[in-house]
């Protein structure tokens, strides 16, 4: 990775937890100055991860705000530019909890409306305003090098996988997918929208899952074993580093590998 990002600054939306907490602490070891961690609910999460960007010498922006929600959204996108200016990095990561918590015990239909709303809908529309702001602040510094958009999608949405999970999360996301990739067609040269599609990943459902599920996860992987948030923020880098200026419109799978033989 290059030393590009030093100076900059860059949004992680749900980096209270997780695959966003990892991704913002990579980005300010990276040397992102400023940066806005997102959060809707997790207020204790969120200032978790602030005090590690200050840890590396970032400083943090809390901004809390839920996605599903018009104003929510718009709130997050004037929170961010006027704290912000010139925004470097977008990330979209969050997106709606369905397996842990009080909403693993809601049905079929209720979860997938969550998953529609959040992480559909709420990303969709938030991405659209966020990007044509990021286009035009590129458009006046003609100078800079592109700004980058990231998407979070995952490796068996186009796929399919069996069950409630396939079920809900194959469709989100495969349609998160395709409007990162529309959207890159529609925003370049000025701005570089690219997905990182993650395979088994052991966030807090895979911490308490079964041991079927713990076998099946090592199983599909040519690697052998869970991904690891780390990767994922690894690889998010990679996609928004301002040095790749040839990458965009692409989808990489992060998936340790699939294992066909499994």
């Amino acid at each position: 990775m290059s030393d590009a990002f030093q100076a900059t600054t860059a949004v992680v939306t749900g980096s209270s937890s997780g695959i966003g907490r990892a991704t913002a602490i990579a980005l300010a070891k990276a040397g992102v100055e400023r940066l806005v961690v997102h959060f809707c609910s997790n207020q204790d999460g969120a200032s978790e991860t602030a005090d590690a960007l200050r840890e590396n010498g970032c400083e943090p922006v809390l901004v809390s705000a839920d996605l599903s929600l018009p104003e929510g959204r718009q709130f997050l996108i004037d929170q961010a530019f006027d704290s912000l200016g010139l925004i470097q990095t977008w990330v979209n990561n969050a997106g709606a909890d369905v397996l842990t918590g009080i909403a693993a015990t809601l049905d079929f239909e209720a979860k997938l409306r969550c998953l529609l709303e959040v992480d559909v809908l709420g990303t969709i529309l938030l991405s659209r305003e966020v990007a044509e702001r990021m286009v035009n602040q590129a458009d006046q510094q003609s100078s800079q090098q592109p700004a980058a958009m990231v998407f979070v999608g995952w490796d068996q949405a186009l796929q399919g996988m069996e069950g409630d999970a396939g079920q809900m999360f194959g469709p989100a996301k495969a349609a998160v997918m395709a409007f990162a990739n529309s959207l890159a067609q529609s925003t370049g040269p000025q701005l570089r929208v690219n997905t990182i599609a993650p395979g088994w990943i052991r966030t807090s459902w895979g911490e308490t899952t079964s041991d079927y599920w713990d076998q099946r996860a090592k199983g599909q992987a040519l690697m052998e074993r869970w991904g690891s948030v780390d990767d994922i923020a690894k690889a998010v880098l990679y996609a928004a580093d301002p040095a790749n200026t040839f990458l965009t419109a692409q989808t990489i799978q992060l998936n340790g590998g699939f294992n066909r033989r499994f």
